[in-house]
């Protein structure tokens, strides 16, 4: 993707950038492809930790996202770096210890604003608790693990493309005025 000051940042966070967040990012990346919106909206994403930095993603989730045809070899983890808060305008916590972690460490409001559960944007949860909305780390399980984080991301992705198709709709008329 072309990087452009004006595009809308999108940042999917999770524990060590292995599984979860990546995941996230390529789907998500895929789906606003599909809209269009590829050109206007840049996705990337982070670990709380630095546990995992500079690794691959897990085989496991690359090998469920190689089913639906999404590359996902040139990921390296990373860790989440504070001036990210005011870099990304969406910031995508995978679980409620990732959103806890986050909002403790928003610097202000604006930041913390920008902080919300994947999960929140799935119609069959998004009036469910935050404890709700979690996507449990498939790290410690077999391939049933990862197919059940590509469903919990996948049933998510229409409410959040249309979110951010109307984030980016609204930033545009702003900039034309």
């Amino acid at each position: 993707m072309t990087s452009t000051s004006s595009a809308y940042r999108v940042i999917t966070v999770c524990t060590g950038n292995i599984c979860r967040s990546p995941m996230a990012e390529l789907m998500l990346q895929s789906a606003l492809e599909r809209e269009g919106l590829d050109m206007l909206v840049e996705v990337d994403s982070a670990g709380i930790t630095g546990y995992e930095a500079g690794r691959p993603i897990d085989p496991r989730a690359a090998r469920r996202l190689a089913v639906t045809q999404l590359a996902s070899e040139q990921h390296v983890a990373r860790e989440w770096e504070p001036a990210w808060f005011r870099e990304r305008d969406l910031i995508l916590a995978l679980d409620i210890d990732h959103y806890a972690w986050l909002s403790e460490a928003a610097p202000d409001q604006d930041c913390l604003d920008k902080i919300r559960m994947f999960r929140s944007f799935d119609p069959a949860m998004a009036d469910r608790d935050r404890l709700d909305q979690g996507i449990e780390d498939p790290w410690y399980g077999g391939h049933a693990d990862f197919d059940a984080v590509w469903h919990q991301i996948h049933t998510a992705l229409p409410g959040l493309v249309q979110h951010i198709k109307s984030e980016v709709l609204q930033n545009t008329r702003l900039q034309l005025h």
